[in-house]
């Protein structure tokens, strides 16, 4: 007998990628936060942080001009915004919201 229920699907989540460095001042400043944003909006967007120092083609690969370097991506994997330097919690949410990302 086999199960005929439907395979799971997952929901596609807006992605907030951070490209910085585990020495880079700013970047250190940004950790609680994104961790922060990670445990509290998980069902909402995901968060990922990117170590240019320890993978190098990161930074290549989405073309950061300085760290951190924060993109914001749509469900479908879209860039909708790019910002550069230290960006806080209440900016980012902020940021989400004129997105359209329900929070």
């Amino acid at each position: 007998m086999t199960d005929s229920a439907p395979a799971a699907t997952t929901r596609a989540l807006p992605r907030l990628v951070d490209l910085g460095a585990g020495k880079c001042i700013p970047c250190k400043m940004m950790a609680p936060i994104l961790e922060e944003l990670r445990r509290d909006y998980k069902d909402r967007f995901e968060v990922v942080f990117l170590d240019v120092w320890e993978n190098p083609n990161a930074g290549k690969q989405y073309g950061i001009r300085m760290i951190p370097t924060q993109i914001f991506y749509d469900a479908a994997g879209q860039e909708r915004f790019r910002h550069e330097g230290f960006f806080s919690k209440e900016d980012i949410l902020a940021k989400w919201k004129q997105l359209g990302v329900n929070l």
